[in-house]
């Protein structure tokens, strides 16, 4: 299950060790453990990484199959994680250890930053290969961080990218060595922690208040919460 670290600004987000999947319990999981985050007023950025081989494979499709009644629901409380993060009003960096694959690459943009892997691991949408159409909201997200071209290329063709052709594409900043990746990433966001959480939080909301407000419909017009 996902664990938070603290050292001094810097806390790491550690999703875990298998395909951190997005279970209920695992979102319930993250969801308290960002409210750690941004509960406090000291100076603070966020990394978020994995171990092993994912960084996160995205929906628990087994979850999915076994709870088709909840599906509605289930899919409301990705969302809102994704909003969250994407709103978060504190620096944050998604550190890529390792695959990043739909709802996973999807938590990965919504960062402010993504350095992943140079070795090993691929960052993929694979929705238009596994018949699984991008929501309003997802689709949102994505476009709002990328260059129209680079969204064409990730979201029409379910390619695998690798991280250097990731990084030349736009869909991540930087590319480092496994072992030097998370100091990398902290490296990369470390001088920003100080910055006022309300002012950030504000810039982050308005930045993208049109993916916000595609991933949480009911509440459009209403201003995202620090701690939703």
């Amino acid at each position: 299950m996902p664990a938070l670290h603290h050292q001094e600004s810097v806390f790491v987000l550690d999703l875990g060790s298998d395909e951190n999947r997005f279970s209920p319990e695992w979102l319930k999981t993250v969801h308290s453990l960002l409210d750690t985050v941004v509960d406090g007023s000291e100076p603070a950025v966020l990394v978020t990484t994995g171990h092993g081989k994912f960084f996160s494979n995205g929906l628990d499709l087994e979850w999915l199959l076994s709870h088709g009644d909840q599906a509605e629901q289930y899919l409301a409380d990705v969302h809102d994680l994704l909003a969250r993060v994407l709103t978060l009003p504190v620096p944050t960096a998604a550190a890529l250890n390792g695959h990043a694959f739909g709802a996973g690459a999807m938590l990965a943009m919504a960062h402010d930053f993504r350095v992943m892997r140079a070795d090993r691991g691929y960052f993929c949408f694979p929705e238009a290969d596994i018949n699984i159409p991008f929501t309003p909201g997802m689709a949102a997200l994505i476009q709002g961080k990328l260059t129209p071209a680079a969204a064409v290329a990730s979201m029409t063709t379910g390619r695998r990218f690798g991280g250097p052709e990731a990084r030349d594409l736009g869909l991540v900043d930087d590319i480092a060595g496994e072992s030097e990746l998370v100091e990398h990433t902290t490296d990369r966001i470390r001088g920003l922690a100080g910055k006022d959480r309300g002012t950030l939080g504000s810039i982050k909301s308005t930045m993208f208040g049109s993916a916000v407000t595609a991933l949480r419909p009911a509440s459009a017009g209403s201003p995202v919460s620090a701690s939703a």
